[in-house]
C-alpha cells in the first residue's frame, strides 16, 4: 500500500461505520460485507472482487488496535502532508516523525515507516502490522474460512420421518455421525457447522453439508407435513356406509367411518398422524377410491342387475354434458 493511500482512503467510509465503532460491530459489519462480495459468491465479477479487496484492506487496519491508532493519527494530519520522491517530501517525513514522538534515530524511524507503508518489506496486508504477509483472499483481509465438504446419504421413508443418528464416511476415510432430524424431506440439506476443511490461515473451519435423498414408500406420500394414502372401498361400503381400517406410518391402524353415499375421491382426515417435526405435526389424509370388482359370480351379477333395474333413472353425466355444451 502506497503511503499516499493513508491520506486518501477512508477505511471507515469503506466499511460504512463510524469512527467510534466497537470491535464487535466492526467485525459483524465486515463479515456481512465479506459474505456479500467474496469472489466465491460472485464468480467472474471483477467489481465485486475489487470491493472485497477494499473492505478486507480496511478491516485489516481497523481490526488491529495499534494499526487503527496509527491510521487515525496519520489521517488526523489532513491531506496537506504528502510523501514524494524528494524536495518537499522531506517536510512530509518530518511531519510524520513529529506525530510519532521522534522515536529515536532516523534509521529506526525509516524502518518503521517503510514497514508500515509496505515499502521495502515486500509484504501485503494481513492480520499483523502492515508489511507482514498473512492469509485472507490473495493476501487481503482477515483469515479465510475453510472450504465446505459435501456428502450424500439415502434414507428409507420411515427413518426420514422419525429421525435417526447415522454414520457416514468422510473424504479422509474417517467416519462421522450425523443426526437426522425427524421429518427431513427428500433433497433437504443438513449442515454440520465447523466440521469441514480447516482454514489455510487460522480462520474458521468450513462445514459438512449432507444432502438427503429419501426412498419412496409403497403406500404413503408426503404433502408438506401431511401424509397421503389411497384407501380402496367397495361399492357397497361407499353406498351403504361402513367403518374401515386405515394404515398409519409405523403404527397401528386407525378406524374411519365412511358415510353412506361417499363418492370416490373423498378425503378423510386423521388429525396428528402425519409427519412429526420441530415445525409441527401434520395429519393423515386418506383418499377413498371405490374398487370395482373385476369378476362377479352368477348370484352377484343377478343381484346387481336387479339393483340397476331398481335404481333411480338419473344420468350422473347430465350436468357435465350441459356445461360442456355451454
Amino acid at each position: 500500500m502506497a503511503s499516499q493511500d493513508w491520506f486518501d482512503k477512508d477505511f471507515y467510509k469503506t466499511l460504512g461505520v463510524s469512527k467510534d465503532v466497537s470491535d464487535a460491530d466492526l467485525k459483524k459489519t465486515y463479515r456481512k460485507l465479506a459474505r456479500k462480495y467474496h469472489p466465491d459468491s460472485n464468480p467472474g465479477d471483477a467489481a465485486a472482487e475489487a470491493t472485497f479487496k477494499e473492505i478486507s484492506e480496511a478491516y485489516s487496519v481497523l481490526s488491529d488496535a495499534e494499526q487503527r491508532k496509527e491510521y487515525d493519527e496519520i489521517r488526523a494530519m489532513g491531506s496537506g502532508a504528502r510523501f514524494t520522491a524528494g524536495g518537499a517530501g522531506a517536510g512530509g517525513f518530518e511531519d510524520v516523525f513529529s506525530r510519532f514522538g521522534q522515536r529515536g534515530q532516523s534509521s529506526a524511524d525509516f524502518e518503521d515507516i517503510f514497514a508500515m507503508f509496505n515499502q521495502g518489506q515486500g509484504g501485503s496486508f494481513g492480520s499483523g502490522r502492515f508489511g507482514q504477509p498473512s492469509g485472507g483472499y490473495r493476501g487481503f483481509g482477515g483469515p479465510q474460512r475453510g472450504a465446505d465438504v459435501t456428502a450424500r446419504t439415502t434414507l428409507d421413508f420411515i427413518t426420514a420421518a422419525q429421525g435417526e443418528t447415522i454414520t457416514l464416511q468422510g473424504e479422509d476415510g474417517k467416519p462421522f455421525k450425523v443426526k437426522i432430524p425427524a421429518g427431513v424431506a427428500d433433497g433437504q440439506k443438513i449442515r454440520l457447522r465447523g466440521r469441514g476443511r480447516p482454514s489455510p490461515d487460522g480462520g474458521e473451519k468450513g462445514d459438512i453439508v449432507v444432502t438427503v435423498a429419501v426412498r419412496p414408500h409403497p403406500v404413503f406420500t408426503r404433502d408438506g407435513l401431511n401424509l397421503r394414502v389411497t384407501v380402496p372401498v367397495t361399492f357397497t361400503e361407499a353406498t351403504l356406509g361402513a367403518t374401515i381400517e386405515v394404515p398409519t406410518l409405523g403404527g397401528d391402524p386407525v378406524k374411519l367411518r365412511v358415510a353412506p353415499g361417499t363418492p370416490s375421491g373423498r378425503v378423510l382426515r386423521v388429525k396428528g398422524r402425519g409427519i412429526a417435526s420441530s415445525k409441527g405435526t401434520g395429519d393423515l389424509l386418506a383418499e377413498l377410491q371405490v374398487a370395482v370388482p373385476s369378476h362377479l359370480d352368477d348370484a352377484a351379477r343377478a343381484a346387481l342387475e336387479a339393483f340397476a333395474a331398481a335404481e333411480p333413472k338419473e344420468n350422473p353425466r347430465a350436468d357435465l354434458m350441459s356445461k360442456a355444451r355451454g
